[in-house]
């Protein structure tokens, strides 16, 4: 989700230099290893965040605060590695093979659970029950916009253009994709997809006029909405967005599509239950420190920092409901 510079540096540089004070600590005394290990009470070591998109993205900037905050509140360091590809199943892969010890984590995207395993073959589809959910961590909400060149102020001035729209989405098997496609049929809207590898280079399509409308997270449009460069048509939300809080929801305008993307703090399957406890903490404790806090309201991030169980009632439920609508109405998210 890309952010403001301003953010962005901000975050980054306070990764940087929460890993170099505790660099200085180590030196002077205190002694902080690359991995776990010894009698010591966890953690003992360095703690890995891994994360399954590009630099820049939203769930790069969600696991970059949360790392640090959580650095702070453990008293090690909390590097964080890019491994991006097919919409995060190759990050989890690698997070499920590894050794369940708490000194590797990843935030992971509902997506990936609900929506991915809806376009691969079951021996494909990233499993849940293969990781052990820590805690939720925050909402991420769609937003269909247009160019302001356009002149499409709604669903419904789609409709009555009476031509094919071509829209733009984050990627095959993403919650932006399935949004779209669901707004499209149930308004009898005709309409081509053109996915994109995540929200910068949809954003980019749109501004450019390479497609009529995109779906992305609030986060990545907002500033282009604000600057008037481009018209947010409906959110997919059940209520309005307090960050757009002017713009209906789709519900609103007649199309029950309800579509978010969340979050949630995942370490490998079978991590020891006093670990998790400790992560846990770390986590509560940074979510309400101010600085957090901002950084939900700088990305347009709505908290979701729920139990592990209600993470895993709304996976659950939406797999269901995203299954049936898409039985239903006779689509295909496979690229």
């Amino acid at each position: 989700m890309p952010t403001s510079r301003t953010t962005r540096r901000r975050i980054l540089a306070g990764v940087i230099g929460g890993a170099a004070a505790l660099a200085l600590t180590a030196c002077g005394g205190v002694k902080t290893t690359s991995s776990g290990g010894g009698d010591g009470k966890y953690p003992t070591g360095n703690i890995e965040f891994t994360v399954g998109a590009s630099a820049g993205g939203s769930t790069d900037l969600i696991t970059r605060a949360l790392a640090q905050g959580m650095g702070k509140e453990l008293g090690v360091s909390t590097p964080v590695l890019n491994k991006p590809g097919a919409n995060g199943a190759l990050n989890a892969k690698e997070l499920q093979s590894a050794k369940a010890d708490g000194y590797k984590l990843a935030v992971q995207n509902a997506s990936l659970f609900t929506i991915t395993p809806l376009t691969v073959s079951p021996a494909e589809a990233t499993k849940i029950d293969a990781f052990d959910v820590i805690t939720g961590v925050s909402r991420d909400d769609y937003v269909m916009a247009t160019n302001s060149q356009s002149g499409y102020k709604s669903i419904e001035d789609m409709k009555k253009a009476g031509k094919t729209i071509r829209y733009g989405t984050t990627g095959v098997g993403t919650g932006a994709q399935l949004a779209s496609a669901l707004t499209f049929k149930t308004a009898g809207i005709e309409a081509t997809a053109v996915p994109f590898d995540g929200g910068a280079p949809a954003l980019t399509a749109l501004l450019g006029n390479q497609v009529d409308v995109s779906t992305m997270q609030i986060g990545e449009a907002i500033e282009n909405i604000k600057a008037g460069k481009l018209v947010p048509l409906a959110v997919f939300s059940d209520q309005r967005i307090p960050y757009l809080p002017d713009v209906k929801t789709a519900k609103e305008q007649g199309f029950d599509v309800l579509v978010t993307q969340y979050r949630f703090l995942t370490a490998p399957k079978g991590t020891p239950e006093d670990v998790k406890a400790r992560l846990l903490e770390a986590a509560k404790k940074t979510f309400a420190t101010p600085e957090y806090k901002k950084f939900n309201e700088d990305n347009s991030l709505t908290p979701m920092e729920v139990s592990p169980q209600e993470v895993l009632s709304s996976l659950q439920k939406d797999t269901a409901t995203y299954k049936e609508q898409l039985s239903k109405y006779g689509i295909s998210l496979a690229g």
